[in-house]
Formats: C-alpha cells, sequence, structure tokens
C-alpha cells in the first residue's frame, strides 16, 4: 500500500516538468534566482556588514530547494542540489559587498557599478573554475569531509525520500531545532555571544570527530601558551589574541603538507603516464565526466579576462593582477582543504596574506591592493563553495557538469546582485561608509564590519615593514612539511598498520598520534584561525560525536537499519545543527533589514 507521503507527492508531480526536460531546469534556476539566492544574499550580506562573517548559503537553499522537488521522490535531490549550488552561489557573491564598503572606509573614489560587476564577475567565473579543477584531488581522492557538504547531502537524502524522511526526521529535525535556538540566542544575546557558541561549529566538530577536532585545540592551546613569547619577539603586540600572527603560521602548515601531497599526486600521475599501456582503464561514472581540457581552457580564458577588466576596466598595474591571479592557484587549494576539514573557508586570511605578498614585491598604493587582493577574497570564497558543491554531489551522484552550469549562473547573476546590495545598505545606511577603523563611531556600533576593519587595516599597513609576517609564513610551511612527512611515513608503516589493526593498544596509540602527536597540519590548522572559544566548541562536538559513535558501535545495525552508512545519528545531528544556525542568520538578517527600513 502506497503511504499518503508517496502519494501526495506523485498527485503534485503531475503538475510539474519532468526531470531533465527544459522546463525542470528552468523551474530549479528560476526558484534558485527569483527565492533562494536573494534570500541567502540578503543574510550574507547583512551579516557581514553587522558582524562580519557570514554563513554559507548551501545548507539552507538545501533545505528549500527540496521543498520544490519533494514531489519528484529519491531523483528529486539532485533538483534540490543544483538549486542550492545556484543559490550559494548567489550569496557567496552578495557577501561580497563588504569590498565596496572598504572603497569608502579608505576614501577612495566611487567606481561605476557596471566596472565592478564586470571585474567581480569575471573573477568567480575564474574561481569556480580552479575549483572545479582541485575536484579530482580534494574531494574524489582526499575526500575530505566537507561538513556543511555533508549535511546539504543527508537533508537532500532525507526530505526528498519519504523512507528516509520516517527515519532520519527525529534526529535531523531535533538537531534543527537545537540549531536555530541557539543561533538565534547567541546572535540576540550577549551574554551567550561571550560564550563563543556556534551551533555550526558545534555541529561540523561531530561530522569530523575528535581525531580531527582534537588537533585544532592542541595548536589553539600551544599558541596561547606562546602570547608572552610572541609578544617579546616583536610578532604581536601586548593584548593582541594568538590568531593574529597565528592564522599566518597556519596557512603556511598547510601549504607545507600540501607541497607533499601535491608531490606525490605529480609522480604517481608521472607514474601512470609511463606505464599507461600496462595499467587496466577503470571505467568513469557518467555523473563524474568533464572534459578536462575544456575545464583548463575555462581556466585560462577567464584568468585572462580578470587581468583585462583589472588593466583595462579599472586601470590597475597588470602585474599586481598577474600576481593575484596566480595566487588563486595555491590558495584555492589551501583554502578547499581547510574547508574540507574544518568547514571553515579562511578567506579573510587569504586576503590578508596576499596584501603582505604583493607588498614584498612592491605594492604601495591602497586601491589597487584592495582591488587585487579582491581577486583572491572571491576566488577563494566561490571555489571553496565549488568544491563543497562537488562534495555534495559526489554523495548524490549528481552530474557535475550540469552542476557547474548552475553554479555559473550563479555566479553572473550574484556579481549583480553583489553590487546591487551594497549600494541599497550604503545608501539606506550612510553610517557604513564611515571609517570606524581607529575611531570610535557611536552609531555604528550595530555595523561591526570586522571583515571590512581586517581588510583596512591590512591594507593601510602596506607602508610598513612588517617583515615577521613572511617569517611566520616559512615558519608554518616548515612545521607543515616536516609534520606531513613524518605522518606519511608512520601511516605508511606495514609494522604500524598491523600494530593498529590487531591491538587494542596499537589503535589507541595511532589515535594518540592523529590527535596530539603528530595531527595533520590540514586539521590543526583550524586552531590558528579562529578564537579559543570557537575551537573549543568545535573540539566538543568532536569529542561528543566520537564518544558516542564508540558508545552505539555494537547497535549501529538496529539503529540505522535502511539508512545509508554515512547517515549516521552525530551527522545527522550536526548537519542540523549547521541548517539550524544558517536558518538562525537568516531570520535575523531578514528581520534586522525590515526593521530598519519600516
Amino acid at each position: 500500500m502506497q503511504s499518503t507521503a508517496t502519494g501526495s507527492g506523485m498527485g503534485l508531480k503531475r503538475y510539474l516538468p519532468a526531470i531533465g526536460t527544459p522546463r525542470y531546469h528552468l523551474l530549479l534556476a528560476a526558484v534558485a534566482i527569483c527565492i533562494l539566492g536573494p534570500l541567502g544574499g540578503i543574510s550574507a550580506a547583512f551579516m557581514n556588514f553587522s558582524i562580519g562573517f557570514f554563513i554559507g548559503g548551501q545548507v539552507l537553499a538545501g533545505i528549500l530547494g527540496s521543498v520544490v522537488t519533494l514531489p519528484y521522490g529519491p531523483e528529486g535531490k539532485h533538483g534540490a542540489n543544483y538549486m542550492q549550488t545556484m543559490a550559494a552561489s548567489v550569496a557567496a557573491m552578495c557577501g561580497m559587498a563588504v569590498l565596496i564598503q572598504a572603497r569608502h572606509w579608505l576614501g577612495l573614489p566611487e567606481v561605476p557599478g557596471w566596472q565592478l560587476t564586470v571585474y567581480y564577475g569575471c573573477i568567480g567565473m575564474f574561481g569556480v573554475g580552479i575549483g572545479m579543477l582541485y575536484t579530482p584531488m580534494l574531494v574524489d581522492r582526499m575526500q575530505l569531509a566537507y561538513p556543511s557538504g555533508f549535511a546539504v547531502a543527508n537533508i537532500l537524502r532525507a526530505l526528498t525520500d519519504p523512507q528516509l524522511l520516517r527515519r532520519s526526521i527525529a534526529k535531523l529535525g531535533g538537531g534543527m531545532a537545537l540549531g536555530y535556538a541557539a543561533g538565534l540566542t547567541t546572535l540576540k544575546v550577549g551574554s551567550i555571544a561571550a560564550t563563543g557558541l556556534s551551533a555550526s561549529t558545534l555541529g561540523a566538530g561531530m561530522i569530523v570527530g575528535a581525531r580531527i577536532a582534537i588537533p585544532a585545540l592542541v595548536v589553539a592551546l600551544i599558541g596561547h601558551a606562546s602570547l608572552p613569547y610572541l609578544v617579546e619577539i616583536g610578532w604581536l603586540e601586548a593584548g593582541e589574541p594568538y590568531r593574529k600572527i597565528g592564522f599566518i603560521i597556519a596557512l603556511g602548515t598547510i601549504l607545507g603538507a600540501a607541497l607533499i601531497d601535491i608531490s606525490m599526486i605529480l609522480w604517481e600521475a608521472a607514474r601512470r603516464f609511463r606505464h599507461r599501456h600496462e595499467i587496466a582503464a577503470v571505467p568513469q561514472e557518467d555523473w563524474k565526466r568533464v572534459n578536462f581540457w575544456r575545464l583548463v581552457a575555462w581556466v585560462v580564458c577567464w584568468g585572462a579576462a580578470v587581468v583585462l577588466a583589472g588593466h583595462l576596466v579599472l586601470g590597475e598595474p597588470v602585474r599586481f593582477l598577474l600576481a593575484a591571479v596566480g595566487l588563486c592557484f595555491l590558495f584555492v587549494m589551501v583554502n578547499g582543504i581547510s574547508l574540507g576539514i574544518s568547514d571553515s573557508n579562511p578567506i579573510s586570511s587569504a586576503f590578508v596574506l596576499t596584501v603582505f605578498i604583493l607588498a614584498a614585491i612592491g605594492l604601495t598604493n591602497v586601491g589597487t591592493g584592495l582591488m587585487c587582493a579582491s581577486v583572491l577574497l572571491i576566488a577563494c570564497s566561490v571555489g571553496g563553495d565549488m568544491q563543497q558543491d562537488r562534495s555534495t554531489g559526489w554523495r548524490l551522484g549528481t552530474n557535475r557538469v550540469v552542476q557547474f552550469r548552475y553554479q555559473v549562473i550563479g555566479i553572473l547573476f550574484g556579481a549583480i546582485f553583489a553590487v546591487v546590495l551594497a549600494k541599497i545598505f550604503l545608501h539606506a545606511y550612510p553610517v557604513l561608509k564611515l571609517d570606524q577603523f581607529g575611531t570610535a563611531v557611536p552609531e555604528a556600533q550595530k555595523w561591526q564590519s570586522a571583515m571590512t576593519y581586517k581588510f583596512v587595516g591590512a591594507l593601510r599597513g602596506i607602508t610598513e615593514a612588517q617583515p615577521h609576517v613572511m617569517r611566520a609564513l616559512w615558519l608554518g610551511i616548515g612545521l607543515g612539511f616536516a609534520m606531513e612527512f613524518i605522518r606519511k611515513l608512520v601511516k605508511r608503516s606495514p609494522r604500524w598498520q598491523a600494530w593498529r589493526e590487531r591491538s587494542a593498544r596499537g589503535r589507541a596509540a595511532d589515535f594518540a598520534f592523529d590527535a596530539v602527536i603528530v595531527p595533520s597540519p590540514y586539521a590543526s590548522s583550524f586552531g590558528g584561525f579562529v578564537e579559543l572559544l570557537t575551537v573549543l566548541w568545535w573540539t566538543a562536538g568532536g569529542i561528543f560525536s566520537s564518544l558516542f559513535s564508540m558508545w552505539t558501535e555494537k547497535r549501529t545495525a538496529a539503529q540505522n537499519d535502511g539508512v545509508p552508512s554515512d547517515m549516521s545519528t552525530t551527522s545527522l545531528a550536526g548537519g542540523g545543527l549547521i541548517a539550524g544556525d544558517s536558518l538562525a542568520a537568516l531570520s535575523v538578517g531578514v528581520y534586522g533589514l525590515l526593521s530598519t527600513v519600516f
């Protein structure tokens, strides 16, 4: 007998276009562009202006998009994934509206909106191309978690399949309710916000587990303990937090570890090329197939378009534009790894470090620094979104080429919306144009604009000699390289593997090695990017998840009967926390905008 949910879905399906038809894709695009994208965009812009960070729109758009595709049944998950991909691209671009605010703080002349739209659009197209280029390495080969992407995949599977929904609704719904309540409380109650509580951070920690979460705490504690020494050697001023220099070291550790991994990948590729006639070709699934050379051409053409638009339209020097474009190939990968491990995309850190690197090769003009570092900010944001969306598609089996097209359309509209929203906010609230760097502006208390503050501070510091920044970067590279080298030697040792498999003591030693003794630089770097309180919540989520999994290990079959193995209780609850936090951010953003207008 057919269930009521399934029956009602089939009834509605008669009025909807068939999957894969032009009308079907037109429906999905219309919903994403006209409803989901603007909602996420308003939320992202408002949060960046008011707080200084924004929550990605993937989870929110996935929940709302699945409502549209629910009548299609389990196959509707792909349509919902297409919509969230497009809507999240719009939201990510809208979050870049703070770049226009930074121009006002720096006292730079206004740039015509069409010029910024062209420039931002070219960068976005370039960024999604690089993100797609790195997908085989980060998503297919390294199989990074991408916690928000993981959460979206579970949500789409559950909300588009009545069978899975019945088995997972309590875990997913409970997590969403707690996440929404925690998100609202954190955003509206100062005493709670002071605890550093973040439902998204806690949920992401629950998804990745203790082995990934604890290393960040180790690094954060080491950094906190080393504060007196860092002040003594002049790397920090008294009272400054560790992460002001810690994010430079953390970026360096990812770079150092990536040097080894990329070298190994290139070595393996060269070996396969030499022995290509001896190695049997493994057929690739249709949904994974991408024309590699077309993708390379896309990246090259849009990279050239960024330089041409920056030089011919905005009048910026070619050498700094070329340097920024070149750095994108490094930072989109580094930030993608960080996002895949910790659900944190340190885009502002990439911006700041780019400013320092450009200053080291002769940059002295703050306007040029802003426009060139914007290349990294936008490319890392949309490139990370691309990889996160591909991780969702990897779990669902969504066609990558079609998903890429949806993201491209989202970038196009997002570039327009970003400029429009910036104009609307800055016109409606002139206080946003007032420079808050170094000067308190009482009427701007509700508009902290922390990201803009960081950008302006970095740009105004390019005339000051800061050799310690590059020394910190090289220190991080050396540490990351050494740690990953040791890890590769130990973890690949047959004796270590055998001990780990046959002995409880060996498994405990393996956990201690990963979590504390020589942790992965990719996992531990999170401790340098954020405040200590945030790391504590992240670690708490990871430890709780691992302990809960151990407790229920013998009951796994009974608890997850009929549910895919990667839709565990903790992953569903963690994804629900992320989703609830996103909904809370949207609620506060829309309410704040409407209340000030009316």
